[in-house]
């Protein structure tokens, strides 16, 4: 092996990080607390020392990391290898996390936003290999995003593109937590979906998911999903606004980006084909018919090592392009 690369996947709850060989293949992964109210030296300390422990479990030294991949939520400076800010992790503020790892393992340190990580990740080795232009769905509390054209992550001016889940679909529409009105995600995310079941229920509209409601005093996706298979009525009409409102903003993005490939990954896509053929239904149904598409709308195939597989994965791809610092 002619040396490994480091994934990190920095949350507010934990640490991931896996080691990978020159081919992506996984040699181990851990995972430790991140410890965030400490403050960023611990979180920092709690890094190195699981990189440090890793490498010299599996028999490396220090020397033979070739680059560090990591990915956290945003706001940051990502070329620039700074935390602005971080919701999940408040003591967070402008924090040199790139320079802090280097001058401690002495190795170059590559840094993204989370989604776009995840989005690689499944670029290189999952959902999206083979192709050079995908769009990157998240579906979980909100929606993230992530886009690849000829084969390199788009950031835009400020590093902040692909914000996907606040294209806005339905003028005047659902307020969402941005302070933008008819976002996707104030419709799609798993949160959403939940949420507008529960409103219906509330205002009188007859389902089982009221035994839910009753019973644990709210609602999951996974509740919904789960009465749409038992045909309740009003989780088809919920399930049917989260697909359509999904598909909405795959033609737009369609129209924008041309990928080959969309990807759609996180928690909710354990719904599977009935999420999921609903959306190409109603891109089916919606998109224009002065030409025919071949865009191919599929899940992530990751799963929960995607942010450890697309950290490395960035790291690599600096490393063969000449732009390791």
């Amino acid at each position: 092996m002619s040396g490994i690369f480091v994934g990190i996947d920095l949350g507010g709850t934990n640490i991931k990080i896996g080691l990978f060989d020159s081919e992506l293949k996984l040699v181990c992964k851990t995972s430790v607390a991140t410890e965030a109210d400490m403050g960023p030296d611990v979180v920092i300390d709690n890094m190195v020392q699981t990189v440090e422990k890793l490498v010299v479990d599996e028999g490396f030294a220090l020397s033979d990391i070739i680059a560090i991949g990591i990915g956290t939520p945003g706001p940051a400076k990502y070329s620039e290898g700074i935390i602005i800010r971080s919701t999940n992790m408040p003591k967070f503020k402008n924090v040199p996390i790139c320079k802090m790892l280097n001058e401690k393992l002495g190795t170059p340190v590559v840094f993204d936003n989370d989604a776009n990580v995840a989005c690689w990740g499944e670029y290189a080795v999952g959902a999206g290999k083979g192709v050079k232009d995908i769009v990157f769905f998240t579906l979980g509390t909100g929606i993230g995003g992530g886009i690849i054209s000829n084969g390199e992550l788009v950031h835009g001016c400020a590093e902040n593109a692909a914000e996907l889940g606040h294209t806005i679909i339905y003028p005047d529409g659902r307020k969402c937590n941005c302070g933008q009105r008819g976002c996707v995600e104030a419709y799609a995310s798993a949160d959403s979906t939940a949420r507008r079941a529960r409103e219906a229920v509330e205002a009188g509209a007859e389902s089982s998911l009221k035994e839910v409601l009753d019973e644990k005093s709210t609602i999951t996706s996974k509740d919904v999903y789960e009465h749409l298979a038992a045909d309740d009525n009003l989780a088809k009409e919920i399930t049917d606004g989260t697909a359509k409102a999904l598909a909405i903003t795959c033609i737009n993005m369609l129209h924008t980006t041309e990928p080959k490939r969309i990807v759609f990954a996180g928690g909710m896509i354990a719904a599977g084909n009935v999420l999921l053929d609903r959306i190409r239904d109603y891109f089916d149904e919606h998109i224009w018919s002065i030409k025919k598409e071949s865009v191919e709308i599929v899940f992530a195939t990751l799963g929960e090592d995607a942010g450890i597989i697309g950290a490395a994965a960035l790291a690599r791809h600096a490393e063969q392009q000449g732009k390791l610092k």
